[in-house]
C-alpha cells in the first residue's frame, strides 16, 4: 500500500509563502534579474523533479509520466527526457488542450520528442509495470474541478500501488486555499518550485500533499530581497521567541494571568487552560470559575489559584492580572454576559476563546489588544457566513476576522492561520489529527495567554503558542499514534518546546 501519511520536511522548507496569483509575476521577475529564460527555469525545475524522484526511488525502472496541457506538463517533459536519457523505461501520457501549449511548455515537448519520446494519448492503455508515477498534470493555476481526461487519469493514478510524486502541487489541490473541489491527486511526495504556496500547508492539504519538500530553482539571490506577504513556522522557530530565563527571574517576571470561565460542569476546560498557562512558564495563574469547580480543580492542579467568580473577585483578579484569557467553559447565562461586558472594558493584553467568542458574535466590537482564538464553526459566527464559507479560504477569512474585530486571529484547524490587523500573517506548519479531541482548544488558550505574560507582542504570542501546542502534540503522536491522543496528553512533553534550547538537535 502506499504511505499517504504527512510528514513535514521542516529542516529544509523556505519560510517564505507566496499567494499562488502572485507566483507567475514572482518567477519572471526572477528570471529577468537573473538573466534567465522562462525555459531555462523549467528545465531546472525538471531537473529537481527527476533527481529528487531519483532519490526517493532509487530502485524505479519504469517511470510513468502525466502531463498537462500547461508549464506543469512542460516539467513532466523534461522529467521524462531526463529519466529516459539515463536508461529507464518512460511512459508519459499527455492531455491535449484547445489553445496552444505555452512558449516554454512546447519548447519542453519538442525536445522530449527530438529526444526519441513518445507521447501518448491521456486515453491510452497503462503498462502493467510501473514504478514511480510523475504527477505534471495540473500546476498553480487551477481554481475549479478537474474536468475530462484529467479527472480520469487522477483517478486512475490513486488506485494505482506506485508511488507519486506531484510537480509543485497535487493535481485537483487548489494552490491558492487547498481546497480540493474534485478529483485530488493523492501524492507521497510534492517538491514546491519557487516558493512555497498556502494551498500546499492549509485548507485540505495534508490530505494529498504527502511530503512536502521545496527548490528555489537557484533563484535565493532574487528571493532574499523579496519579502514574502505570508510565513511558515515550525518548531525550529520557537528560539527564535522563547529565549533561555535570567538565572534571578522570579514569579512577577513570568507574568500573572487571570484565567475566567468554568460555568457549572465545566471545570475540565478551564483546569487544562490554567494549567497550560503553568506549563508554558506563568508566574502566578489565577482561576475565577463556578463554586462547584474550585475543590476539583485544586485537586488535580494545586499550584493554581481557584477563586469563584463573582464581580468584587473579577474586579480584583482584572487589577492585579497582567494578562486575562477568558471563555473556556464560560457558558452563555448572564453569568458569563455580565463577567464578559466587565472584561471587554480591559485593556490589558487578552485573549477571548471559546464561549467569548459566541458572546462576541452577538455584541461584536474591535479591539487592538486581544488575541481571538475561533474553530471554524465560530469564525463562521463571528463574520455571518457559513463555515464552508470559512473552509473555502481560510487566510481570506482569517483576515476579514482581524480587520472586524481588531488585534490578532488564530483560526485553527489543519493549517493554523494566524493574522494580525496590522496585516501579519503567518501559517503553523505542525500538529497532526490526534488534536481533533476535546480539550486541545482550552490547553492552546493558556499557551498562547502565558506567553503573552512572558513580554511577547499579540502577534509573536499566538504564532509561539500555535508552534509549540502543534510541535507538542506531534511529538505525542510519534510516541503514541495520533488516535487517542487527549488534549492532557500534551502536558507530559510540552515543557521540550517552550525550552527550545533543550530540545535535541
Amino acid at each position: 500500500m502506499r504511505n499517504q501519511a504527512v510528514e513535514a520536511n521542516v529542516r529544509s522548507l523556505t519560510h517564505s509563502v507566496w499567494p499562488a496569483q502572485a507566483m507567475a509575476q514572482l518567477e519572471r521577475n526572477a528570471a529577468d534579474s537573473l538573466g534567465l529564460t522562462l525555459y531555462e527555469l523549467m528545465q531546472r525545475a525538471g531537473q529537481a523533479s527527476y533527481e529528487l524522484a531519483r532519490q526517493l526511488w532509487p530502485q524505479a525502472q519504469h517511470w510513468l509520466i502525466l502531463c498537462g496541457h500547461g508549464n506543469n506538463g512542460g516539467d513532466g517533459y523534461v522529467v521524462a527526457r531526463l529519466a529516459q536519457a539515463a536508461g529507464f523505461s518512460v511512459t508519459l501520457l499527455a492531455c491535449e488542450g484547445s489553445k496552444a501549449l505555452p512558449e516554454e511548455a512546447q519548447q519542453a515537448r519538442e525536445a522530449w520528442l527530438a529526444a526519441g519520446g513518445v507521447i501518448h494519448a491521456a486515453d491510452a492503455i497503462w503498462p502493467e509495470q510501473v514504478d514511480v508515477i510523475i504527477d505534471a498534470l495540473l500546476g498553480t493555476g487551477l481554481n475549479r474541478a478537474p474536468a475530462a481526461p484529467y479527472n480520469r487519469l487522477i483517478t486512475l493514478a490513486n488506485a494505482h500501488a506506485a508511488p507519486v510524486l506531484a510537480i509543485d502541487m497535487p493535481s485537483g489541490l487548489i494552490a491558492a486555499t487547498g481546497i480540493a473541489p474534485g478529483e485530488t491527486m493523492v501524492a507521497d511526495h510534492t517538491l514546491s518550485m519557487i516558493a512555497l504556496k498556502p494551498g500546499q500547508l492549509t485548507g485540505k492539504a495534508r490530505d494529498y500533499v504527502g511530503r512536502l519538500h521545496h527548490d528555489d530553482l537557484g533563484l535565493s539571490a532574487f528571493l532574499a530581497g523579496e519579502r514574502a506577504p505570508i510565513t511558515r513556522y515550525d518548531a525550529q522557530d520557537l528560539s527564535r521567541w522563547l529565549k533561555p530565563r535570567r538565572a534571578t527571574s522570579h514569579k512577577g517576571d513570568n507574568g500573572r494571568l487571570a484565567v475566567i470561565g468554568g460555568d457549572s460542569g465545566t471545570a475540565g476546560a478551564i483546569r487544562m487552560t490554567g494549567e497550560a498557562a503553568l506549563r508554558t512558564g506563568a508566574g502566578l495563574v489565577r482561576v475565577l470559575t463556578h463554586e462547584d469547580n474550585i475543590a476539583p480543580i485544586l485537586t488535580a492542579r494545586p499550584e493554581l489559584m481557584v477563586d469563584a467568580l463573582n464581580e468584587e473577585r473579577l474586579d480584583q483578579a482584572l487589577e492585579w492580572a497582567d494578562v486575562i484569557a477568558v471563555g473556556p467553559g464560560l457558558g452563555q447565562r448572564d453569568w458569563a454576559r455580565k463577567a464578559l461586558k466587565k472584561i471587554a472594558i480591559s485593556e490589558k493584553p487578552m485573549l477571548w476563546d471559546a464561549d467569548a467568542l459566541n458572546l462576541l458574535a452577538i455584541n461584536p466590537d474591535n479591539r487592538q489588544n486581544r488575541i481571538i482564538t475561533p474553530h471554524p464553526g465560530e469564525a463562521a459566527r463571528l463574520l455571518g457566513v457559513k463555515t464552508s464559507e470559512i473552509e473555502s479560504d481560510r487566510i481570506a477569512a482569517a483576515q476579514a476576522l482581524a480587520k472586524r474585530y481588531g488585534g490578532v486571529v488564530v483560526l485553527k484547524g489543519a493549517g493554523t492561520i494566524i493574522a494580525s490587523a496590522a496585516g501579519e500573517l503567518a501559517i503553523a506548519d505542525v500538529g497532526n489529527a490526534g488534536m481533533a479531541s476535546g480539550g486541545m482548544g482550552d490547553v492552546l488558550s493558556g499557551i498562547i495567554a502565558a506567553l503573552l505574560g512572558q513580554k511577547l507582542t499579540l502577534f509573536e504570542a499566538a504564532c509561539a503558542g500555535c508552534v509549540a501546542h502543534g510541535a507538542t502534540a506531534d511529538a505525542v503522536a510519534r510516541q503514541r499514534g495520533t488516535r487517542g491522543m487527549l488534549a492532557t496528553d500534551l502536558f507530559e512533553l510540552l515543557w521540550q518546546f517552550v525550552n527550545p534550547e533543550m530540545i535535541q538537535q
